[in-house]
């Protein structure tokens, strides 16, 4: 019970539900503060994207480079080939679906928020796009270089931003979206977009297990191999990581279910499994982006134009392979598209972060399911090319 009571989901549903209550009783003194205290926090974590970008993709480049071979390369495409086909497929479904979602936009008998009590400016080190091109270019360079004293700060400047995330934002995201659900409630917005919200959970969920089926579907064709040779032993593995929304933590579990299948090669499972735990992230980009599209129509009254979709879906794959390994990494390694390229403001962030939080579960067990899958497509591509054994 002390696990649940402590679990960011219960604290992150626990902040929705007492933001909610508070907003319908509140009054414009109480709102002052809370639009207040809601302002400062967007401020710390709008600071820390630059960050967590940083922190995250120039060691992950680098990791890659000092194992570079073949196989890695593979890898490295089947991972993103895959978010950004997860990406593309649920930007396909948002345009098909979305506006049939009867999505009130209009502001029409709303409240209006009192203003902040005070303006804090916590300026980024660095714009958003200069730093990943500048993380790209950190991490190219030092493994072209062999510069294996920086490739050792890196490591260290990841975990020091792995703990501001987990000390610092993720404790504070329930009280950031307590305030942004009090808003809400205070304006009387989520009242009329909730059952809105319920029905795109349950279409994102469903998205999963197509994308799942797709998967193993080619992954069956090009091996060769029977993919429910493997399907039928990733039950232990998708609970698992419903129960925790780490891959890190099915890690143990995923590989026992992967070498319990007859199709995959042992080195494959060896390598592949612990390699697309880290870099393999489909469900969770393909939740993402239909999350996005539907917090667009709501917030701004329309969708982002297609162009700016394919940027963004392009640009999230690459995010993912370096997103950190904490509940809603991929979300949070994010943030500068969301706000950078879709122009979110805080609220509309603060309600992308509450929602892909509460079903995190379910995307993190939907990469780590579809980790088997690749799996199976390195074990085939390793048998046509003769790669070991």
């Amino acid at each position: 019970m002390k696990k649940i009571l402590q679990s960011l989901p219960f604290r992150l549903l626990a902040g929705v539900v007492l933001g909610i209550l508070a907003g319908l009783y509140a009054n414009e003194v109480f709102m002052n503060i809370i639009v207040t205290l809601k302002q400062v926090i967007g401020q710390v974590i709008t600071f820390c994207v630059p960050l967590i970008i940083i922190g995250f993709i120039a060691p992950s480049i680098t990791r890659l480079g000092k194992n570079a071979s073949r196989m890695l390369g593979v890898a490295l495409v089947l991972a993103y080939v895959s978010s950004i086909g997860a990406a593309f497929f649920a930007m396909g479904a948002g345009y098909g679906l979305i506006p049939h979602l009867s999505i009130v936009t209009s502001a029409e008998g709303l409240k209006e928020l009192p203003e902040v009590l005070f303006q804090l400016e916590i300026p980024q080190i660095m714009s958003v796009m200069s730093a990943l091109v500048f993380s790209i270019f950190l991490g190219l360079g030092v493994t072209w270089t062999g510069a294996d004293r920086t490739a050792g700060i890196l490591e260290e400047f990841q975990q020091i931003v792995l703990q501001i995330v987990t000390k610092v934002i993720i404790p504070v995201l329930p009280v950031f979206i307590a305030c942004t659900f009090c808003g809400l409630s205070y304006e009387g917005t989520i009242t009329r977009q909730l059952p809105v919200f319920l029905k795109v959970i349950v279409i994102v969920m469903i998205g999963h297990y197509i994308w799942m089926a797709l998967l193993y579907f080619l992954a069956g064709i090009y091996s060769g191999d029977n993919p429910m040779e493997v399907v039928k032993h990733y039950g232990p593995a998708y609970l698992t990581a419903v129960g925790t929304m780490s891959s890190a933590a099915t890690l143990a579990v995923a590989l026992r279910c992967a070498r319990k299948s007859s199709v995959l090669r042992e080195d494959m499972v060896s390598f592949g499994i612990p390699l697309f735990a880290n870099i393999h992230l489909c469900g969770s980009v393909l939740t993402e982006v239909f999350f996005v599209m539907t917090i667009s129509r709501i917030f701004y009254g329309s969708m982002p134009s297609p162009g700016t979709m394919v940027l963004f879906c392009l640009l999230l794959g690459i995010f993912a392979i370096g997103a950190p390994g904490v509940p809603g990494g991929t979300v949070m390694a994010s943030l500068g598209l969301i706000t950078g390229i879709l122009l979110f403001d805080d609220t509309g962030t603060a309600l992308m972060l509450t929602i892909f939080a509460l079903q995190d579960s379910f995307g993190t067990a939907c990469n780590v399911t579809g980790d088997g899958a690749l799996t199976l497509i390195l074990t085939g591509y390793a048998k046509k090319h003769h790669v070991g054994n």
